[in-house]
């Protein structure tokens, strides 16, 4: 870990400049003189993924109430909370427990009581602004409007100790409005979001079906892992008076009350997904993954086939002995690798057992090839930014090795489809750019592309990895290629504690007032927003399993462009291999391999129950966001 960010592994490796022929480059095709990109089913020419950070649904849009005709499923809406912020007739479908799980892990351990009163969070973020002035915002951070450049200078916690004091030692079982305390643009603590932790959050158990859950997942231990593992014990033991992250993960932001204003505006104007989740349980890389590959990737040896990682790499979520759910080797300098073919490995056959017991067949086409091991967390890409290899293999090399496994910016290439991705802080693949006192810059991890063998070694591939001045320029100049994804610096990416909400929308806000003053370009235009996990916070809405590594939580998704204006609400169920599936259907492209979830059927619901899919497993492909002429 390095600067303010736990799920950072950002490097700040003085490497000499990229080749002359990765500066500056075009576009690049297989083919270049026969491009796809205006092949399309569809008008739209250009789609835009932005990823944010670590929200759910409900901890955003909890109090989101559409325009009219439109329905949502939120927290509002169930009557867990009222406009107001404060508790609804409801509530109770909101009651957190405690646990007790002392032996080998389990997804759905044994409840005990219900928290009387939630533990306190514990303080996330910078005692004072992490920027002094605006003129120092705008001399290290391009990726906010000049009018925007203030919120850098805002929003630390002045709390010094452990505990954040601005909320009650005491808060009431309950979700809870987080600007009832703090301002909107106050930072706050981040809640466990790591793989095992949040299969237990969730708390699935089949005996707790319903025809609008028929996974069974109550949802209902989000602080009782809080407080009993929180991000992982890197082997270590237990530490004396351990309090984890307290119960930040029950708290929302209200729309009602002004909370997320710009976002709220543009789901006014545009179309939201109640039903959009993450692929994977578990944190960043490997969400990031699934949007690359379909699906995470495995530790490899060098001639891309499945290898046995050092064994301090792999997870074990069984309890250390005298403690009550504290894993015995999980953490960000600890195991973040899984061999789900085998239920004898700890954590496995908890999980595999609930999936099977699913009234529909989990993927069976999916990962969990015979004695792969997977990565379901954080560990450095096999590449640095210049191509050169980042992993050098031992115990304490916490890179995963270079994967041949294909992914989706091969797969446009070969059938000559422009595609970049630009990554904030890029530097021409340094990866050192908007750093203050070595926080903030590149996310390596958010970066699919650095973990591909076949891109890294191929400087024509490489240089469709970019920085976002490269995206403003390309908007700016009606050089867009057809697909882009986005991914903003460490300071403006929403996550919790190292960054906010606020900082987030401005981010998006610069992009979509760029697309829109180049009217031929927003014309053909989509520009997708979401997250790459719901970070731990709570959510109330329907998860379907698919496999042995998700569904996680909802999260949210908003498509912005001429095609989806209306204010629209959408139910159809989504999670981020559905961005593909949009790609693939609107430029007539296969899928990226036999395994990944592209090849998942789009869901088919009922009238009664349109959150869930009657074909499971099924992930849609984004047309129903869109209202295209016919």
């Amino acid at each position: 870990m390095r600067g303010l960010y736990k799920k950072r592994w950002v490097r700040s490796v003085a490497i000499a400049a990229m080749l002359a022929s990765q500066i500056g480059a075009p576009l690049v095709y297989a083919d270049s003189d026969h491009s796809n990109d205006d092949n399309t089913l569809t008008p739209i020419k250009h789609v835009v993924l932005i990823i944010g950070e670590n929200r759910t649904f409900d901890n955003v849009f909890g109090t989101y109430q559409p325009p009219a005709g439109q329905t949502v499923w939120n927290l509002l809406s169930e009557g867990i909370v009222n406009s107001d912020g404060t508790p609804g007739s409801n509530a109770y479908l909101a009651t957190q427990y405690q646990a007790n799980d002392p032996e080998a892990y389990s997804v759905h351990p044994i409840k005990t009581e219900a928290f009387a009163t939630l533990p306190q969070p514990k303080v996330g973020g910078p005692q004072t602004a992490l920027f002094s002035t605006t003129s120092e915002v705008a001399a290290i951070e391009p990726a906010l409007e000049s009018a925007d450049d203030y919120l850098l200078t805002i929003g630390g916690t002045g709390v010094s100790g452990l505990l954040d004091t601005r909320f009650p030692a005491d808060l009431p079982n309950d979700p809870f409005q987080i600007t009832s305390y703090i301002p909107y643009s106050s930072y706050s603590g981040s809640p466990v979001h790591r793989f095992f932790q949040m299969w237990q959050q969730l708390d699935c158990d089949l005996a707790n079906a319903t025809p609008s859950n028929p996974s069974g997942c109550a949802a209902d231990l989000f602080p009782w892992v809080e407080v009993t593992v929180a991000t992982g014990s890197n082997g270590n033991p237990q530490p004396a008076g351990f309090k984890g992250e307290g119960a930040i993960a029950m708290g929302f932001y209200n729309n009602a009350a002004g909370d997320a204003p710009y976002f709220t505006s543009l789901a006014q104007q545009y179309t939201l997904s109640d039903n959009d989740h993450q692929a994977i349980m578990g944190g960043t890389g490997a969400n990031h993954l699934a949007i690359g590959y379909g699906e995470t990737i495995f530790f490899a040896d060098s001639k891309g086939n499945p290898a046995t990682p050092p064994s301090n790499q792999i997870e074990n979520p069984d309890p250390q002995p005298g403690t009550n759910n504290f894993y015995t080797q999980d953490g960000y300098s600890g195991g973040s690798y899984v061999n789900c073919s085998d239920p004898t490995q700890p954590g496995v056959k908890s999980v595999m057992d609930y999936i099977k017991g699913l009234p529909y067949a989990p993927w069976k086409k999916g990962n969990c090839k015979n004695k792969a091991y997977y990565l379901v967390n954080n560990y450095n890409p096999g590449y640095y930014g210049t191509g050169q290899v980042a992993y050098q293999g031992g115990p304490n090399d916490f890179t995963i090795p270079p994967s041949q496994e294909n992914n989706l910016g091969l797969v446009l290439g070969k059938h000559n489809v422009s595609w970049r991705y630009y990554g904030e802080g890029w530097a021409n693949g340094t990866e050192s750019g908007e750093q203050l006192n070595g926080n903030g810059g590149y996310c390596n991890i958010c970066n699919p592309f650095l973990y591909s063998t076949q891109i890294m070694t191929n400087p024509s591939l490489r240089a469709n990895l970019k920085d976002i001045t490269d995206l403003y320029s390309d908007i700016q100049n009606g050089s867009l290629p057809a697909v882009s994804i986005v991914k903003p610096d460490g300071f403006l990416d929403g996550h919790p504690a190292s960054s906010r909400w606020d900082l987030f929308e401005a981010f998006c806000k610069k992009i979509i007032d760029m697309t829109k003053a180049n009217p031929s370009l927003w014309a053909d235009t989509a520009i997708i927003i979401t997250v790459d996990e719901g970070g731990g916070f709570y959510d109330s809405g329907y998860v379907q399993p698919i496999d042995f590594f998700g569904d996680g939580t909802r999260i949210p998704l908003l498509v912005v462009s001429p095609y989806s204006a209306g204010g629209r609400v959408v139910h159809t169920y989504y999670d981020h291999v559905s961005f593909a599936k949009f790609v693939e259907k609107n430029w007539n492209l296969p899928t990226i391999s036999s395994t990944s979830r592209d090849n998942l059927p789009n869901p088919v619901a009922s009238a009664d129950e349109p959150y869930v899919p009657l074909n499971g497993p099924a992930i849609g492909d984004l047309m129903d966001m869109f209202n295209f002429p016919h």
